[in-house]
């Protein structure tokens, strides 16, 4: 889940619903300035269902130690640690399923889920939270992808419907940006991010260079994009989330019962140039 606090509780967002967000964003990615993605089906993919693994957690919310729902949230922002709050065990399983379930149906989409798993928890993964006897289960959770991600690579090469442009590892690495730029807007949006703040990654342009973009807030859900990555001027979207009552809850029945008569609500975030 992402929380965001609110005077009387939270609004909650599933994993789901937030990567739906980003393919959202993805799928109208492009313009004069900025590369438009392309295998787009596949990229759209990818983007869209990165996190298809939370689905099954998300349906029985846990809490932290202080009652609050374990959640990605606003103190997490820029950060990676502490794994959310939970098992590392639980969390690799988690992160390994949303691969498992792609890698069937689509290799590219599968590769570019695999590298954004692999680079939270090997570049932006704060190691020192992890107990150090646990480390070997992650190390080997990251060989495992890194052999998966060499197998993917294989599949896409020998596949006629790519082009050698689109099989090639610069275009895999800037679609996998990609994802990671989309992820992150789609993070700052479901929390109302509002400091300052810079999508991960220099994303593609149409002439070969990479350009990274700002973000600024500019009200409720609002956000200034420099440089802008759509053809319009304002873009609206808008995600599905749940406002629980109560800032602390006696453990994960109480959360799972009052978000289970909460109403979905339709928020919606606005970009604008």
């Amino acid at each position: 889940m992402l929380r965001l606090e609110t005077e009387t509780g939270y609004w909650l967002v599933t994993h789901v619903d937030h990567a739906n967000l980003a393919g959202a964003f993805a799928a109208r990615w492009g313009n004069e300035l900025f590369r438009a993605p392309e295998p787009r089906a596949h990229v759209l993919k990818g983007i869209s269902r990165h996190d298809d693994g939370w689905r099954e957690r998300d349906e029985q919310p846990q809490v932290t130690r202080q009652g609050k729902p374990s959640a990605f949230s606003l103190e997490l922002v820029g950060k990676y640690s502490a794994f959310e709050e939970i098992d590392l065990a639980d969390y690799l399983a988690v992160r390994e399923q949303a691969v498992r379930l792609m890698v069937e149906e689509d290799p590219y989409a599968a590769i570019l889920v695999s590298m954004h798993t692999y680079n939270l928890l090997s570049d932006r993964a704060d190691r020192s939270t992890i107990d150090p006897a646990s480390l070997p289960l992650l190390d080997d959770f990251l060989a495992r992808q890194e052999t998966l991600q060499q197998t993917l690579r294989q599949q896409i090469n020998a596949d006629p419907g790519f082009t050698s442009g689109q099989a090639g590892s610069t275009a895999i690495r800037d679609h996998f940006r990609l994802l990671q730029a989309t992820d992150n807007l789609s993070l700052l949006a479901c929390v109302d991010y509002r400091q300052p703040a810079t999508l991960l990654h220099p994303l593609p342009l149409n002439d070969g260079g990479y350009r990274s973009i700002a973000v600024q807030w500019g009200g409720v859900r609002r956000f200034k994009l420099d440089p802008y990555p759509f053809t319009e001027p304002s873009l609206s979207f808008t995600f599905p989330a749940r406002h629980v009552e109560g800032k602390a809850f006696s453990g994960a029945d109480e959360l799972r019962d009052r978000l289970a008569t909460a109403q979905s609500t339709q928020l919606e975030v606005t970009l604008v140039a």
